[in-house]
């Protein structure tokens, strides 16, 4: 049995794990005025970072139907299904562009699209188990399943440095509410419901990185553990570390946010996502 993941490249999984798993990545499309780039082909991340930290304010575009037809067109061969993994409709019209390639033509294989509600590597850890459950032989009902399962089990916690980008980007949600201290706070904000939520507002960065080791202590028992960054690598490892007790750090995913989504969240992002064991109770 061969099941097929497809996801985004907002899942912001790394290029060797991505490639090991075989998980198929449709590139979102970043726009630096005029010029148009394929996120992870046409730009690296070294070079969108330079660009963002110049002073270029990019804009993003999710993929396009066709974008998806070519990515199904390509796996669907041979295979007995595809779980196509995507980042929240609240957020991105991207698993829009999915669900119409899904209903563009008939494929010799049964095509299931998810709508995590999710974002970024809260998202892309849920490919990745289903990926590994797709190389262990596992069908598409029982991996849409556990998919959906995930789905409610995962859990995020962003330390933003400001929500300039948020709101130039128009992506801030419900945060709105933030806006009058961005200068003098450091946000913390989840995901309900598909969007952005604000949960807390701490005064210098010490005390965030307090906030995500804490929420991080607090999520149970934990199957799965992300630390994710968008410029601070030494920071990630090292919350890596010191949450060490509560998930083992050598099995903790460390992931750089991408350029599908650092146009809105800018430099100095720090987030920790949990994946629990169990439902957390009503």
């Amino acid at each position: 049995m061969s099941i097929k993941i497809v996801t985004d490249s907002t899942a912001d999984i790394p290029a060797d794990i991505a490639k090991q798993l075989n998980i198929t990545i449709v590139p979102i499309y970043i726009l630096f005025g005029t010029q148009s780039y394929r996120d992870g082909l046409d730009i690296s991340h070294k070079t969108f970072y330079e660009r963002l930290l110049g002073g270029e304010q990019p804009t993003t575009s999710q993929p396009t139907p066709q974008d998806f037809i070519h990515a199904y067109e390509k796996v669907s061969a041979g295979a007995d299904g595809i779980c196509s993994i995507h980042i929240s409709s609240g957020l991105s019209g991207t698993c829009n562009s999915a669900v119409q390639a899904l209903n563009a033509k008939s494929w010799p294989c049964p095509v299931n699209v998810i709508d995590t509600r999710l974002l970024s590597i809260s998202h892309g850890i849920i490919a990745i188990k289903a990926a590994k459950m797709a190389m262990e032989g596992k069908g598409l009902e029982e991996i849409t399943s556990a998919v959906e399962s995930m789905m409610k089990r995962v859990r995020l916690l962003v330390l933003f440095d400001t929500l300039k980008y948020l709101e130039r980007g128009g992506r801030i949600g419900k945060a709105k509410a933030l806006m009058g201290s961005v200068l003098s706070v450091k946000p913390l904000l989840t995901m309900r419901n598909g969007e952005f939520i604000p949960v807390g507002q701490v005064r210098n960065r010490g005390k965030g990185i307090q906030k995500l080791a804490d929420f991080a202590a607090d999520a149970g028992e934990i199957e799965e553990m992300c630390i994710l960054h968008s410029t601070t690598p030494n920071e990630a490892n090292a919350l890596a570390k010191r949450l060490d007790p509560v998930f083992p750090s050598e099995k903790t995913l460390v992931s750089q946010l991408g350029a599908g989504l650092a146009p809105h969240g800018g430099p100095g992002v720090l987030a920790i996502v949990t994946l629990a064991k169990e439902e957390p109770a009503a």
